[in-house]
C-alpha cells in the first residue's frame, strides 16, 4: 500500500473542504490516487445526501450578483440545515462563488449542471453534503434585466433585485433603496394595477370576513372594533366610488354642524383617510404603492419620482426567512 503523505491529504483537504481524517481514509482507500480519493469523497456525499434527502433545509445563505454594467442581477439561496452550517465563512464562499457562477446562467438547472471546478454544482453540493453532513441544496434562485439593476442583501438571509428603466445620477442610491424596501415589506406586484379583478373580489371576501370575526371576539371583550373596509384595493376606487365617499364625506360634517366654509380643509383629509383604510391589500402587496421604509410621508413611486425620471421597471426577491 502506497504511504500517504501529510502533503497530500493536505492538498486534498484544500481541494475538497473535507477533514483531514476524511482526506487520509480517502487516500488510503484510493491507494494514494488523488482523482480516485475525491471520487471516494462524493461517493461519500452522495450516500449522505441520500440518507438526508427528506431533512429541511431552510436555513443557508443568500447572495446577490450583479454585472459590470449594472444590467443583470442575480439573487441566490444556497440552503443548508441548521444556521450554524449557515455562518460558517467557508460556507458563505461557497455560496458567493456559486453566485459568481449563477451570474451567467438563467435558471436553477442551468446552475445546477454549470461548472464548479471540474465537476457541476449539482455535484459539488452532494460533495460537500458529505463533508458537511448537512443537506445542501439550491433554494431560491432568481435573475433580472433592466437598464440598472441595484440589490440588497440584509443579513445573508434576504436578498431583492430591483431594475430601473434607466441609469442616472441617482440611480445605485434609487436601486439599493427600493431593494431594501423590498427586502423588508415583501411585495408581490408592482402596481394594484396588476391585479386580476377576480383575485381582488375574492381577497376582498376574504379579509371582510377575518375582520368580523375577530370583531366578535373584541366585542366579546368589550376592546375597540376593527374597521370593516368596503374595498381593499385601489383598482375598486372607481371615480364613482371616490365621488360617493366624497360626498358622505361632506353629509357628515353636515350632521355634525361643522360650518360649510371649512370643508374644503377637513374634506382631503378624511378622503385620503378612506383611501387608506380601502386600500389595505396595496399597501401590503404593492411595491410603488408601499408606504416608504426611509419616509413614510411618501410612497415608493413618490419617492422614485423626487429621484428624477427612471422608473421601477421589475424586482425579484430570495428569502430564508
Amino acid at each position: 500500500m502506497a504511504k500517504i503523505t501529510a502533503a497530500e491529504v493536505n492538498k486534498l483537504r484544500k481541494a475538497t473542504g473535507a477533514g483531514m481524517m476524511d482526506c487520509k481514509k480517502a487516500l488510503v482507500e484510493a491507494e494514494g490516487d488523488f482523482d480516485k480519493a475525491i471520487e471516494v469523497l462524493r461517493k461519500k456525499g452522495q450516500k449522505v445526501a441520500e440518507k438526508r434527502a427528506d431533512r429541511d433545509s431552510s436555513e443557508g445563505a443568500v447572495v446577490s450578483k450583479i454585472n459590470a454594467d449594472n444590467t443583470r442581477g442575480i439573487v441566490v439561496s444556497l440552503n443548508c440545515e441548521t444556521d450554524f452550517v449557515a455562518k460558517n465563512e467557508s460556507y458563505v464562499a461557497m455560496a458567493n462563488k456559486i453566485g459568481d457562477i449563477a451570474l451567467s446562467v438563467n435558471s436553477k438547472d442551468e446552475l445546477l449542471a454549470a461548472d464548479f471546478d471540474g465537476m457541476t454544482v449539482a455535484e459539488k453540493l452532494v460533495e460537500q453534503t458529505g463533508v458537511i453532513g448537512e443537506k445542501l441544496e439550491i433554494g431560491g434562485f432568481e435573475v433580472l434585466e433592466a437598464p440598472f439593476v441595484g440589490s440588497y442583501v440584509h443579513g445573508n438571509k434576504i436578498g431583492a433585485l430591483v431594475g430601473l428603466s434607466a441609469a442616472g445620477d441617482t440611480a445605485a442610491e434609487v436601486a439599493k433603496s427600493v431593494s431594501m424596501q423590498v427586502a423588508s415589506m415583501g411585495a408581490t406586484t408592482l402596481s394594484y394595477k396588476d391585479f386580476d379583478t377576480d383575485y381582488v373580489a375574492s381577497e376582498t371576501e376574504a379579509r371582510i370576513a377575518v375582520i368580523e370575526k375577530d370583531n366578535i371576539e373584541l366585542g366579546r371583550l368589550g376592546k375597540t372594533l376593527k374597521n370593516v373596509p368596503q374595498y381593499i384595493s385601489m383598482a375598486q376606487l372607481t371615480p364613482e366610488v371616490l365621488a360617493q365617499a366624497e360626498a358622505d364625506i361632506k353629509e357628515q360634517l353636515k350632521s355634525e354642524g361643522k360650518p360649510e366654509q371649512i370643508w374644503d380643509k377637513i374634506v382631503p383629509g378624511k378622503l385620503e383617510r378612506f383611501i387608506a383604510d380601502n386600500t389595505t391589500l396595496d399597501l401590503e402587496k404593492c411595491l410603488l404603492d408601499q408606504r416608504f421604509i426611509m419616509d413614510e410621508g411618501m410612497n415608493v413611486a413618490e419617492y422614485v419620482a423626487s429621484k428624477g425620471d427612471a422608473t421601477v421597471t421589475s424586482f425579484k426577491r430570495v428569502s430564508l426567512v
